[in-house]
């Protein structure tokens, strides 16, 4: 089993004459002014928080968008800081975008151009020429950066996700001896849906300049070697998930992503934890309840209209819960700027309005909507306090929600209802697999999701939990770090 220990000395003995650095648009500290004081807050984003472990381990550089209103008041002259604030570890080089920028590389190109076109939830894509111009300058700004860090030395570049298809490429040109993996977090799609891309080819061209290109789940790569062949003259190896252009070579392999288990199974053991627990449960009137819960960002790729809908019809089909049940759902904010994400706000907004105007009581809601992010001892806190939790995504690379919440039930209890269409069902078999469009049949899961026995819940549970004990963040840090390891001794 890959545990940090193993990592560190994988890094150790290995990366020791390399520069270890990640490349990503969210960086994992912010810096924020909170009237005339500053305070940072740990990111809580799908890639930053797997990827801090591992950065401890390394002791490497950090490449990421200074996006915080006091971020270059603690940096020093080179835009550097150590990490993390109280026991610094890794070095962050914070690089800082204009707002022009911004717009048009992340909230535009990135997130209404990939995103949807990535995640197929009937959300038309929006390719605009304008943003994706400034999506390649933005991909240029950050290569010069890592070109300017890196110099002359040997070194390993990590690049994370969908923000920096053009990045690898940029690099590669001015640094060919380099070392360069990237892994991409959220779905690839069918070549069908990636025809529809203006810059289809300009974007695989850059994926192809990696050493080491990754998905989750190996039908994504299946799907990226098929639109690898739609689209370019290159020789594609289906026999060993290989791609070779113009005399360089890429491998695409899959590495499931997830947790760093042992501490969040740790910190749902903590005294506080619990006290937490017990809070929760005075300030909400939980008491004699059976409890779901749903944490998302607010996004309109997790499914939580059709998770409300669901809960909606299993109290219309289960009136006995009326008034012993509660749904807690977090929605963290996001990407607000965009169009399509104040409509998912609004509908949501409309629908626990709706729902619980049906069938509260004097003392009692069905749903308790919660807009703010939480910090990981109330995530730890909450996922205890729950009898099940709901990852309903419409389509979705991993979900660590899933995998968080596992991980966090120490007492081997509860139900996962998990949608079908995430990277993680494929791994998680014992969850209450769903199909999040199947409204009655999400209802009757919901059902029961409440009403399984205690002796089928801990058979399900430890099985889920063993799974991702075993199949941690280390394993997945490690896969990569020792495929790059091979690559360096055939380069």
């Amino acid at each position: 089993m890959w545990t940090k220990s193993t990592l560190e000395k994988l890094i150790f003995k290995n990366l020791k004459d390399y520069l270890f650095v990640v490349v990503s648009n969210r960086q994992p500290y912010i810096h924020r002014f909170e009237g005339k004081k500053i305070k940072y807050l740990r990111s809580t984003s799908g890639v930053a928080i797997p990827l801090d472990p591992i950065m401890k381990t390394s002791q490497g550089l950090w490449i990421a968008h200074g996006s915080g209103d006091a971020d270059k008041k603690v940096v020093n002259k080179f835009d550097h800081i150590k990490l993390p604030p109280d026991k610094p570890k890794y070095t962050l080089r914070r690089v800082w975008l204009t707002k022009a920028e911004e717009d048009g590389y992340y909230y535009g190109f990135s997130n209404e151009g990939l995103w949807p076109l990535c995640h197929i939830a009937f959300t038309r894509p929006k390719f605009d020429k304008p943003d994706w111009e400034t999506y390649k300058k933005v991909n240029q700004k950050f290569a010069n950066t890592i070109l300017k860090e890196i110099k002359n030395k040997k070194a390993f570049v990590f690049i994370q996700d969908y923000h920096f298809a053009l990045l690898p490429l940029f690099i590669r040109e001015k640094h060919p001896d380099c070392i360069i993996a990237q892994f991409w977090h959220i779905p690839w799609p069918n070549p069908e849906a990636f025809r529809i891309c203006p810059w289809r080819k300009q974007i695989i061209r850059g994926l192809l300049a990696n050493d080491l290109l990754g998905f989750n789940i190996r039908y994504y790569c299946q799907n990226f070697l098929d639109t690898v062949n739609d689209n370019l003259e290159a020789k594609v190896n289906l026999e060993n998930f290989e791609v070779t252009r113009r005399h360089h070579s890429t491998l695409i392999r899959s590495y499931p992503i997830s947790v760093d288990y042992e501490d969040l199974n740790s910190l749902a053991r903590e005294k506080s934890t619990t006290k937490l627990i017990n809070k929760f449960q005075a300030d909400f009137n939980l008491k004699n309840k059976k409890i779901g819960l749903g944490i998302d960002r607010l996004d309109y790729t997790k499914g939580i209209p059709e998770r409300l809908r669901a809960i909606e019809i299993f109290l219309k089909k289960n009136p006995k819960y009326i008034g012993k049940f509660t749904f807690i759902q977090i929605a963290v904010p996001s990407r607000t700027h965009i169009q399509k994400y104040k409509d998912i706000k609004d509908e949501i907004e409309n629908l626990v309005e709706e729902i619980n105007f049906k069938y509260q009581t004097n003392n009692w809601k069905p749903i308790i909507y919660i807009k703010r992010d939480h910090s990981k001892k109330e995530l730890s806190a909450l996922y205890n306090l729950c009898h099940f939790c709901i990852v309903s995504a419409l389509h979705d690379g991993m979900n660590l929600i899933a995998k968080e919440f596992i991980a966090s039930r120490i007492k081997e209890n509860g139900a996962l209802i998990l949608s079908l269409f995430t990277g993680s069902s494929r791994e998680l078999v014992d969850a209450l697999l769903v199909n999040p469009y199947s409204t009655y049949t999400f209802a009757r899961i919901i059902k029961r999701a409440i009403e399984m026995p205690q002796t089928e819940q801990r058979i399900r549970m430890k099985k889920m939990r063993e799974l991702v004990q075993n199949n941690n963040v280390y394993l997945w840090a490690g896969r990569i770090l020792s495929d790059l390891l091979k690559l360096e001794t055939s380069i």
